[in-house]
């Protein structure tokens, strides 16, 4: 399938471009190239993982309006046109549905492991320094603030609540990528989910001694 997985580069690079910076075609790579390294040490369908990981933010519902059904739309037509036989095709847009932190509470019993190892990548890209990079970029994207000591973090958002949004930046971290860690799949993913989380606890520490000025 090395063709198809090249023409699927090719595509996603050409639908991404001009696209926000924490989820264009740099983050896809990111994640591709994590489910990949994670895929090595499971027993798993390759090509599954990859063409998931390539189409998995070809169409964020955060920039549609919410609209779910564009990505597997998009990712179905692209890959019938690439001749993908039809179980392998039902497998991609499987993880593609059930990958977002979002829609966790609504997530399979029994996930398939192309699911984990790519959910575990895209995770994985969520946090530690590229992580706080996208956040901050994403936050200035949307022109949140940074921090309002007077505004708490939400913990107990339902997901409509969650993708309208408009908190600082820092309580995102706290709503989102501190609970990451502990969401992980795989035994690679919780291990190195682990090494970038502590990285952020660091950032924070150094974050608030910096705005605490006496």
């Amino acid at each position: 399938m090395k063709s198809t997985i090249d023409n699927t580069v090719e595509f996603v690079k050409e639908k991404l471009e001009g696209a926000e910076a924490g989820h264009d075609w740099f983050h896809i790579e990111r994640v591709w190239k994590l489910s990949r390294k994670i895929a090595e040490t499971e027993d798993c369908d390759p090509d599954v993982v990859e063409l998931s990981a390539l189409l998995h933010d070809i169409a964020d519902p955060k920039f549609h309006n919410g609209d779910e059904t564009i990505a597997p739309k998009i990712s179905r037509e692209f890959l019938e046109k690439q001749n993908v036989p039809d179980e392998t095709i039902e497998k991609v847009l499987f993880v593609i549905e059930n990958i977002s932190f979002k829609n966790r509470s609504q997530a399979p019993e029994n996930p398939p492991i192309e699911l984990k190892i790519v959910q575990d990548a895209d995770r994985i890209d969520a946090i530690g320094a590229i992580g706080i990079a996208r956040t901050f970029n994403f936050g200035g994207f949307k022109n949140n603030p940074m921090y309002d000591p007077n505004v708490q973090p939400d913990l107990n958002m339902s997901k409509e609540q969650y993708k309208k949004s408009n908190g600082t930046t820092i309580n995102h971290f706290y709503e989102k990528l501190l609970l990451l860690k502990d969401l992980m799949n795989t035994e690679h993913g919780k291990k190195m989910a682990q090494e970038r989380h502590d990285y952020m606890l660091n950032f924070l520490d150094e974050f608030y001694k910096e705005w605490n000025v006496d």
